[in-house]
């Protein structure tokens, strides 16, 4: 084989010499950027005008280093200069949608609406399947007073991405004054995302009726967290029939006490209208017991070990009644070596008012045997729930440790003719 010709080796020199000054080329181009880039986020995050002026001196023909002036121009006040900058940086880079918005914005701030539009026109031209531009556009058509043209771009943004949902709902409520149909059409709440992102709004404005029709509408559909949190907000309303309507486990009606017989596992966790038993109690073990009870299979049994406060509740149930109505409530207690200067006692309050209704003076010795007790009470107006709490009475000195245990079962209501 033939030694290489000087023309080819002259050849191969020539590349290598071109490939070193493009990669030289590259480092005299891209340092400055580099930098400048860095100095353009210190300068917004810093608020300094100074520092982000730098960073455009560095790298003049970069749409970031002049929209990093326009923030910093904009985090002082400076709205006019900040809409200069931006105006550059987007003759930089015309097809950059959130260019575009950020100028609609500055523009809206120095009080040019329809300039304002223009550039949110253009920033959906340019992202015409993205949420946040329609967002944006929508949001000044609603302050121009323009409400179809805004409502029908803010439902395309929510269809786009869900997470503007919540927001939509919002806006649609606030507009409408509280009028649930008016936001439901505003709003277009079809899908069942939509209805429950309203049933959240409805139930933390304690509109009772319509949360749970938009619950069954989207029930199929939701989680058993989702159904927790509405019965939760609807008790803190004091909506307690709709929070029953969407917490019950069957179809039977109100006025009844869940589980009186003590047959199905405690739940702990209980936030509706079955049992409610406080977690971690070191001095109150509560649990059932399949040896000792008054009916079925079950009864539950209360273990007393030391102190605890006076007045807390040791379990209760909320219950649903009529105002105005008559009621007793009976159960069985078996107790054995209670020892203590503040004994158990079961009580009935209103649930809105917390006004206590009736109490029986304390669960006494049984002397090992099941008694019945009762208690009766007649509602006030305006008085749609109950609730059965069994606590101790006051004590006359603390520390008031209790010992000894404690059985219930057999609890029941029924409705008294006046």
């Amino acid at each position: 084989m033939g030694k290489p010709s000087r023309t080819a080796g002259f050849t191969r020199i020539a590349i290598s010499l071109l490939g070193i000054c493009g990669c030289l080329l590259i480092i005299l181009v891209s340092v400055p950027i580099g930098v400048s880039r860095m100095l353009g986020r210190y300068g917004m995050l810093a608020r300094s005008i100074q520092v982000a002026a730098q960073a455009v001196r560095l790298a003049p023909s970069d749409a970031d280093a002049h929209r990093a002036l326009a923030t910093a121009f904009q985090n002082t006040g400076m709205h006019q200069e900040a809409r200069e900058q931006l105006e550059i940086a987007i003759s930089l880079r015309p097809n950059d949608d959130y260019l575009w918005l950020e100028l609609g914005s500055v523009r809206d701030e120095l009080g040019d609406s329809d300039g304002a539009l223009r550039a949110f026109d253009q920033a959906v031209a340019n992202a015409p399947y993205y949420a946040h531009t329609h967002w944006q556009r929508g949001n000044l058509r609603l302050r121009l007073g323009h409400y179809d043209e805004a409502f029908g771009e803010l439902r395309e943004a929510a269809r786009s991405n869900r997470t503007f949902t919540p927001n939509l709902i919002d806006l649609a409520w606030s507009l409408s004054r509280g009028d649930v149909k008016l936001t439901e059409r505003l709003a277009g709440i079809e899908s069942t995302d939509s209805r429950i992102a309203f049933a959240r709004l409805l139930a933390k404005r304690g509109k009772g009726k319509e949360t749970v029709e938009q619950f069954r509408l989207s029930a199929n559909h939701s989680s058993e967290e989702f159904r927790r949190e509405l019965v939760m907000e609807l008790i803190a309303k004091h909506e307690y029939e709709a929070a029953f309507e969407i917490w019950k486990r069957t179809d039977t009606g109100t006025s009844q006490i869940y589980d009186g017989g003590f047959e199905n596992t405690i739940n702990f966790g209980e936030i509706g209208f079955g049992w409610q038993v406080p977690r971690d109690r070191s001095t109150i073990e509560v649990s059932q017991d399949t040896a000792e009870k008054d009916s079925g299979t079950r009864s539950l049994r209360i273990t007393f070990g030391g102190d605890s406060p006076a007045a807390e509740s040791i379990m209760s149930q909320t219950v649903i009644i009529k105002p105005q109505q008559k009621y007793r409530i009976s159960f069985a207690v078996r107790t054995k070596d209670i020892v203590t200067g503040g004994p158990p006692s079961v009580s009935v309050i209103d649930a809105a008012s917390e006004v206590r209704l009736a109490e029986t003076r304390t669960l006494m010795q049984s002397e090992g045997t099941w008694q019945e007790h009762g208690l009766e009470f007649t509602t006030p107006p305006n008085c749609p729930a109950i609730v059965l709490r069994l606590a101790r009475t006051a004590c006359d000195s603390t520390p008031c440790p209790i010992f000894g245990l404690l059985w219930l079962d057999s609890f029941s209501i029924e409705e008294l003719k006046p």
